[in-house]
């Protein structure tokens, strides 16, 4: 019984370890409250999971990008960020765009998504894409 109890502790410590370290993916995200990110990605930096972004991921979900080192994201061949101005809700309910967040917002990312937005034009209220080849360029390729 003893024997037995030891074996399916040691399985569970070998499963419960993996479970920890499994990546986190990102497949179908439009963004949302720029704190809600901040604090979720505070927590999976201290994790220590990695990332794969591997579909669509935008506005504040692009934080992960400012948040982890770049050795702990991948994106795949269907991962496409989406860039834009921060907002706010402004008088009859309209987004009015909030400069000072969208600079914060710019100077978090990695300098190769900085130079890229400002080839663009900067963060505005247009959204830009960022996809395949010149994402690749700044991220590595997850495996498959």
């Amino acid at each position: 019984m003893k024997r037995w109890m030891g074996i399916v502790i040691a399985i569970l410590i070998v499963v419960g370890s993996g479970a920890g370290e499994a990546a986190v993916r990102i497949t179908d995200d439009p963004g949302g409250l720029i704190e809600r990110y901040i604090y979720r990605y505070e927590r999976l930096r201290a994790s220590g999971q990695d990332v794969i972004i591997d579909g669509f991921c935008a506005s504040a979900c692009t934080i992960v990008l400012a948040t982890l080192p770049t050795n702990r994201i991948c994106v795949t061949s269907r991962a496409e960020l989406a860039f834009h101005a921060a907002w706010d809700i402004g008088p009859r309910g309209r987004p009015v765009t909030n400069a000072g967040a969208t600079r914060v917002m710019y100077l978090m990312y990695p300098w190769p998504v900085r130079r890229w937005i400002d080839q663009r034009g900067g963060l505005t209220r247009r959204t830009i894409f960022l996809s395949g080849s010149p994402l690749q360029a700044m991220y590595r390729l997850c495996p498959a």
